[in-house]
């Protein structure tokens, strides 16, 4: 349905040349009149009354809905939002006087950020520091899902239990993995794949089961294929990763569980994480003569990193993409050379049940002289 929109001043125009065409004198509509005041005044309940309108249309069609609204409307079918992602990283504990006495930390010891803002809680514990040894790397998990626990390396410094044996905490590494809860565009899209693959067993209806577990997620699906990568008719076997590499055993079962309510009768499936292709990156960075070394080589090891981690499943490495990231890390960056991927200078191709991952970012950094 289509309405044609008004403004004030149109509807005051509109009911004007209304009263006039129907009396035969000439009226007074100047401004400050009695009927034009009466107008006006019937124009703004009309401009309500539009609105009222335009919100009851916009909460009939999901394309227009937002919010709560699209919350709702999606939920009718038993569809509902995936909710945000939690941060993860590892953490450095620290003692000053590592000899004197060892160190236990259990799962659910918290760290904080220096500003107190995001809190992180200990997972896959407990960790033991023994004695004579200065520092342990623990595992964390942000407290508050959302991209926000996507904090930068060093950030984390401050503990939030205390510990015995242990004072200080920081992190090397900056946390990821950290998303936001659906949006309603993603919501809306991910819903016509729903409705569309309801009565369905096809590989569109597989992948749209995986999708519809987590975000971040990315999966190949190899039909007549066991995870040994040998031939099986009617096995359907799908590899899953969450962006680690290496995926829970809790999130390869949910997976399995999601499905197996689609696949056709008669078949079998597996679900496996993928392989991992570790890649190497070296590369030589040219810097302007006022050039802040330290921080470039924290901006670009870590842009080199974030992108390389970010590959799903069977997705290619780009060599040319390399010297690009590096020139949209820092004005500063005046040559990018060098560049190679497990040294050597061509794309690092996965197989289809792989993922590459960044295991380390060699930089040369050279500054010109003013």
């Amino acid at each position: 349905m289509q309405i044609s929109l008004q403004n004030f001043a149109s509807l005051v125009d509109s009911m004007a040349a209304g009263v006039q065409g129907a009396c035969s004198s000439l009226i007074d509509l100047t401004v400050g009149s009695v009927l034009r005041a009466l107008l006006e005044a019937s124009a703004s309940v009309a401009l309500w009354l539009q609105y009222l309108l335009l919100q009851v249309l916009s909460m009939t069609r999901l394309s227009s809905s937002v919010g709560s609204d699209a919350d709702s409307w999606v939920a009718d079918f038993g569809l509902s939002r995936l909710p945000a992602i939690a941060a993860s990283g590892k953490v450095t504990m620290t003692s000053f006087n590592p000899s004197a006495q060892a160190a236990t930390i259990a799962d659910g010891v918290t760290v904080r950020t220096s500003d107190g803002s995001q809190t992180f809680a200990v997972v896959n514990g407990p960790y033991v520091r023994a004695v004579g040894v200065a520092s342990v790397d623990v595992a964390v998990v942000a407290m508050t899902p959302g991209v926000s626990g996507n904090v930068p390396a060093g950030s984390v410094i401050m503990l939030g239990t205390a510990v015995p044996g242990i004072d200080t905490v920081t992190n090397a590494l900056p946390f990821t993995g950290g998303g936001s809860e659906e949006s309603d565009v993603a919501l809306r899209a991910r819903f016509v794949n729903y409705i569309n693959t309801r009565a369905q067993a096809t590989e569109q209806a597989v992948g749209y089961a995986i999708s519809a577990v987590q975000q971040g997620i990315s999966y190949a699906v190899q039909e007549n294929m066991t995870a040994a990568g040998t031939a099986l008719p009617g096995n359907v076997h799908v590899i899953v990763d969450d962006g680690t590499g290496a995926p829970p055993a809790a999130l390869l079962q949910e997976v399995a569980i999601a499905v197996d309510r689609v696949r056709p009768i008669g078949t079998t499936i597996s679900v496996s994480g993928p392989s991992v292709v570790p890649v190497a990156v070296g590369l030589s960075l040219t810097l302007g003569a006022e050039a802040d070394t330290v921080s470039v080589r924290s901006a670009v090891t870590s842009a080199i990193t974030s992108y390389v981690d970010a590959l799903g499943v069977a997705q290619a490495l780009r060599y040319s993409r390399i010297a690009g990231l590096c020139y949209d890390t820092s004005a500063a960056i005046t040559n990018v050379q060098n560049v190679v991927l497990n040294g050597a200078t061509d794309d690092i191709v996965a197989a289809s049940g792989a993922v590459i991952r960044c295991m380390s970012v060699d930089l040369a950094l050279v500054t010109q002289t003013s």
